[in-house]
């Protein structure tokens, strides 16, 4: 199999160019087995599978049942909370499958799901997913990350079982952070069960425009003082956003030395963040340019759909990657094409970090746009996926 003149954005491109725009791209199998420079004008841009490292695929398509929150994040924590007492296998399976069907037929290769975990015990959800990540292996990579409050780790003997079911279950330990109390000796907790478990680390932090919410200064310490280089990763970041230049700027120097993954939802955020009595000026989306001037490439991820926090939406990641571009004016938006591919895919640890080279697995999303001014319109849109190195039909 050929993809024939297809245009590879410079931030996926794992080979020599020389002064080619264009490609040729020769398939053998699963993999790629020659990448040549075109004669012929291109007729797409291809793209790396798809790599979605923040979502919520247990609480996706409930917001008829509990409502929109517009714009209050602590009533959709309630909502959520109360509807979760509902919550049977059955009942998460098909909405958990639903996600993983339109995130499969979007490109997607892996995705990273957090799941509701309030307390020591493991969710309903969890045994859900486990079988779940058994059914897709070999379509779709899963993860998952215990979402679980910050103050369950005041309470010893709770948080060290959260960390032993999480490593059980080849888990990602996580926790949501907000101007909690005693946030230090906390935020201390989990780094301690991290490394006495082996855990890698995800937090859902600073998810407000609240300028005293330093919870990402903080975690970028503790990565440092611990040596945990790499294996943290941070969801929001969002009163980074209204905090002064220059203790901004410093927080994301400690990320770079950090090694933090951050990630941006720019749906979810822009819908809950900033004024709903008028019109908003502040927007939630955190600081992706200044970071990737720190060496900090940020991601573009799916989090929330349908449901209270987000009642819109959809598990297309190319839609995604357009919001966030015209929040964060991410320009060229073809040099930011890493948000959806390369770097959500380190932040994850995956075998491949998604540069495309010969010997790569031949697994990408062509997209009909030829030049970044068509990535965003719906003919741009138009994809094909190919999975080891065939394409995937509708019905598959």
């Amino acid at each position: 199999m050929k993809l024939e003149a297809v245009r590879i954005p410079p931030c996926l491109q794992g080979f020599a160019t020389g002064a080619a725009d264009v490609f040729d791209v020769t398939l053998a199998g699963a993999s790629v087995a020659a990448i040549e420079p075109s004669a012929q004008p291109a007729r797409g841009i291809l793209l790396s599978g798809l790599v979605d490292a923040h979502a919520h695929i247990d609480k996706n398509y409930t917001v008829r049942d509990v409502g929109a929150a517009e714009g209050n994040l602590f009533a959709a924590i309630e909502r959520m909370a109360a509807h979760r007492a509902h919550w049977t296998a059955d009942s998460l399976r098909t909405r958990m499958q639903r996600a993983l069907r339109e995130a499969w037929f979007a490109g997607t290769r892996a995705l990273r799901t957090h799941l509701d975990w309030g307390g020591a015990e493991a969710p309903v959800s969890l045994a859900v997913f486990e079988a779940l990540r058994d059914e897709w292996r070999g379509r779709v990579e899963l993860q998952f990350v215990a979402l679980t409050p910050l103050d369950v780790f005041a309470d010893p003997a709770a948080s060290e079982r959260v960390a032993q079911t999480v490593k059980r279950a080849g888990g990602v330990l996580g926790a949501f952070v907000y101007r909690n109390d005693g946030i230090v000796p906390k935020l201390g907790r989990v780094f301690d069960l991290a490394q006495e478990y082996g855990l890698a680390l995800d937090f859902h932090v600073d998810e407000g425009l609240d300028v005293e919410a330093t919870g990402l200064r903080t975690i970028a310490q503790l990565g440092i003082a611990r040596g945990l280089h790499g294996r943290v990763t941070c969801g929001h970041a969002c009163s980074l956003s209204v905090q002064d230049e220059v203790a901004a700027d410093e927080t994301l120097a400690l990320c770079a030395q950090a090694g933090i993954h951050l990630i941006a939802l720019p749906t979810t955020n822009l819908y809950l963040q900033g004024a709903w009595d008028r019109t908003p000026v502040q927007r939630g989306i955190t600081r992706i340019r200044e970071a990737a001037a720190h060496g900090v490439r940020a991601s573009l991820a799916t989090d929330n759909v349908q449901d209270a926090f987000y009642p819109y939406g959809s598990y297309d990641l190319v839609e995604t990657f357009g919001l966030g571009v015209q929040m964060g004016h991410l320009a060229p938006a073809v040099d930011w094409l890493d948000t959806i591919t390369v770097n959500p895919a380190r932040a994850l640890g995956l075998a491949w970090d998604g540069r495309i080279a010969p010997g790569c697995p031949a697994d990408f999303v062509l997209l009909a746009a030829t030049d970044e001014y068509e990535l965003l319109d719906p003919r741009g849109r138009r994809r094909t996926v190919v999975r080891a190195g065939r394409t995937l039909e509708p019905t598959e």
